[in-house]
């Protein structure tokens, strides 16, 4: 068992009071948890200040009390340690608590607004596929070499994920894989982890309620890029705006991947239909089973990454061509009947959803009709509500906004905030059903055969959240049952 000298190793203190030689049985930031022999970190949240629970973690039998600031009246029994940042803190022990694990795995982070999931889950695939064992951490799910361990949050709290790694390695994981948000990036649950790469997607509005401002946003998630190591690769898309500035301070190697311009991987799309993507990258020619434009990008992102790492650009290629995206990403079905085609796609910010409509409309052969069923979340950056319904609108021939997880807030609130800047034109095209299940059986009974549908917001989530409530609601299932029902 570690001493708490040992787990404070590298970590920014300011005072000590007690025994520094205490054995520590484990590391808990949830006062709830904490059992004898625990060390307990107070940190500063959104929803509460673990500050204020230090006593009740030592009443559970907590020994040690890491915090920002300590209590006024000391217990002689306890020892306290008073820490710059709580929250950097906890990955820093966390890290030396379960041995450093991301020092003996290759760990790629993945930032960006969109696409984080799909670049994460195939490269994944993609270094399964070549025959390594290997780790994903991932807002659908986290993998540890085959085995699946539920996602709770874009990226666990820092325990969490240092707990992941250490499983990783113990498994005999070479690479791992893995989702970095920027709350996590702000929050520091990153701390303490060493990537041996990190590849920008893009960013586009999101997230606003809790970054405030989008520069903010920015600021956040370049410094993922700044903090990377001088041996790392940083890989960017320099077809975003901000691709290069993302990578303007880092110390790690610089690389960009690129549809438009010269770049290390450079790539163009040749065909783009429901059957996949044919591409030239880096002038070599590879149909891809996943669709639309986004997915090039990601393609190219996970390339550049794979090539980085080591591996075979000939291999590479052969087993991306092979691969399918993340679930609950562009998920489509056909009915049998009227070839009405259903896409379940977690298009929830609005490039996110402008991108996918744009796919969709490039991939229509004739006069077939476009229905989008869209939602917009509670709880969450109300800006972007009436942006969605403009883009809602502007790009499909019929649009009906619906629930996505309204949380606390009233549905119908939400739809009027979707609504509210919509121009006439867009006024003639939609229709508001707070019930998703409603609006998803409305849309298959508009449509025409051969008509395309689209259910956006939600993709691989199998749940509805109202009124702090989570009921089973899964898009893909519940077009699944309106097919049978309208026996389309």
């Amino acid at each position: 068992m570690l001493s708490l000298q040992d787990i404070l190793y590298n970590v920014a203190i300011r005072s000590v009071n007690g025994n520094l030689q205490s054995e520590v049985k484990d590391l808990q930031i949830d006062s709830r948890k904490v059992k004898d022999g625990s060390c307990f970190i107070a940190i500063r949240g959104l929803q509460a200040d673990g500050h204020g629970f230090i006593e009740k973690a030592i009443a559970a039998g907590a020994t040690c009390i890491v915090a920002e600031e300590l209590p006024k009246k000391l217990n002689d029994e306890i020892t306290y340690v008073e820490v710059a940042s709580s929250s950097e803190a906890t990955g820093v022990m966390a890290a030396n608590y379960f041995g450093q694990p991301s020092r003996q795995i290759k760990l790629v982070g993945v930032t960006g607004t969109n696409g984080k999931t799909t670049v994460a889950t195939l490269l994944y695939k993609l270094f399964t596929s070549l025959g390594y064992d290997c780790g994903l951490i991932s807002t659908v799910k986290n993998l540890i070499a085959g085995e699946v361990i539920e996602a709770t949050h874009t990226t666990p709290d820092a325990i969490q994920v240092q707990a992941l790694l250490k499983r990783m390695v113990d498994k005999g994981c070479r690479y791992a894989f893995m989702e970095v948000s920027s709350h996590a990036i702000h929050q520091n649950r990153t701390a303490g982890i060493e990537f041996a790469g990190g590849i920008f997607t893009n960013i586009t509005h999101d997230h606003l309620d809790y970054h405030k401002t989008f520069d903010e946003y920015i600021r956040v998630k370049k410094k993922f890029f700044d903090e990377l190591p001088v041996e790392a690769f940083a890989i960017s898309n320099l077809d975003d705006k901000r691709g290069p500035v993302m990578l303007q301070n880092t110390p790690a190697n610089r690389m960009y991947y690129s549809l438009r311009s010269l770049a290390d991987f450079k790539g163009k799309i040749l065909e783009n239909g429901l059957t996949g993507l044919l591409m030239v990258i880096n002038e070599q020619e590879v149909h891809f089973r996943l669709i639309g434009e986004f997915n090039a990008y990601n393609l190219l992102a996970v390339y550049g990454a794979a090539v980085s790492l080591g591996e075979d650009k000939q291999e590479v290629l052969q087993a991306l061509s092979e691969q399918t995206g993340a679930e609950g990403r562009f998920d489509y079905q056909v009915s049998p009947v009227e070839k009405i085609i259903g896409i379940v796609d977690y298009a929830h910010t609005p490039d996110a959803l402008m991108n996918v409509l744009k796919t969709i409309r490039q991939l229509r052969q004739g006069g077939e009709q476009l229905i989008a069923v869209v939602g917009c979340g509670g709880d969450r950056d109300k800006t972007k509500r009436p942006v969605m319904g403009q883009v809602a609108c502007e790009l499909s021939d019929r649009a009906i906004f619906t629930s996505d997880n309204p949380r606390s807030e009233d549905p119908e609130a939400i739809l009027r905030d979707m609504e509210a800047e919509l121009n006439t034109a867009a006024r003639r095209k939609f229709l508001s059903i707070a019930d998703r299940r409603q609006a998803i059986k409305t849309a298959f009974s508009m449509a025409k055969p051969g008509d395309i549908i689209l259910v956006a917001g939600k993709g691989h989530e199998n749940y509805q959240e109202i009124k702090g409530v989570k009921h089973h609601f899964d898009d893909k299932e519940e077009m699944e049952n309106v097919i049978r029902e309208l026996g389309k």
